[in-house]
């Protein structure tokens, strides 16, 4: 077995008193693409908050493509990361954020070449193939010379998805993509992420409440119940013949509420 692309090592996330992680051991392998349920509070979102190196860990180590992310090794010790090691660590990570996070002063175009010039150096001529490539992946080259404030809420989540993917990640992250959304724009992002899990051989991490779509995409479904992973399988185990009865519970309930 190669080493897992996402590592969390009994890891625990504190805020004041409140435990959101609790000895937290999860792994993620290279292309593989999971999707984590679980209630509100239950520290779904707080995992890819970790890994977008937006929280820190209260104790234990997260490992990103084998290399610690959140510590830098000192010999054989392990320090807190330095702020160039947390800039050279976020590299990897590519995040799609509920609230489309884009440059409002910017167009479209820039909001995909700004990154990779400043950040990965590419040259102007070279950022921009790169993102007239993803405009068309994304179904919005005619949009590149429109500000966000000129786009739907679905066309804005789609340019986030651009945008993440203009930095080469080697995982993209999805924190409920479409939960901002109005009902009827939900499809063209869901359809554009479908798009990537099938023909990329991109690792995915997805916290979403769009069950249909989480069986439809993932290769495993983790249920977060409380900072711990209650139950993980396919998603056929997960939701077709979930073990736990806290798992068939959320799964009852929001499927009620469907």
């Amino acid at each position: 077995m190669s080493e897992p692309i996402i590592r969390f090592d009994k890891v625990e996330k504190s805020f004041g008193a409140f435990n959101v992680l609790k000895d937290l051991d999860f792994e993620v392998a290279k292309g593989e693409k999971v999707t984590i349920i679980g209630p509100s509070g239950s520290g779904k979102s707080t995992v890819l908050r970790i890994l977008m190196t937006l929280e820190d860990v209260t104790s234990g180590v997260v490992y990103v493509g084998g290399q610690p992310l959140w510590h830098e090794k000192k010999g054989e010790r392990l320090v807190p990361a330095s702020e160039a090691h947390l800039r050279k660590m976020r590299t990897q990570l590519g995040m799609v954020f509920q609230s489309f996070n884009l440059f409002p002063h910017m167009t479209v175009l820039r909001n995909l070449t700004e990154a990779p010039r400043v950040v990965l150096g590419l040259s102007k001529v070279a950022a921009k193939e790169r993102a007239d490539e993803l405009l068309e992946l994304v179904g919005l080259t005619e949009h590149a010379h429109k500000f966000p404030n000129q786009l739907s809420g679905g066309q804005q989540q789609r340019v986030g998805i651009a945008r993440a993917l203009a930095m080469r990640p080697k995982v993209m992250l999805f924190d409920e993509p479409t939960s901002a959304l109005d009902p009827e724009l939900v499809g063209e992002v869901l359809n554009v992420i479908r798009h990537l899990a099938e023909a990329h051989d991109l690792t995915m991490l997805m916290v979403t409440h769009e069950m249909r779509f989480a069986r439809e995409i993932s290769d495993r479904v983790c249920f977060f119940d409380q900072g711990r992973i209650r139950e993980q399988g396919t998603p056929d185990e997960i939701f077709g013949n979930p073990k736990e009865k806290r798992t068939q519970q959320f799964l009852r309930a929001v499927t009620e509420a469907d």
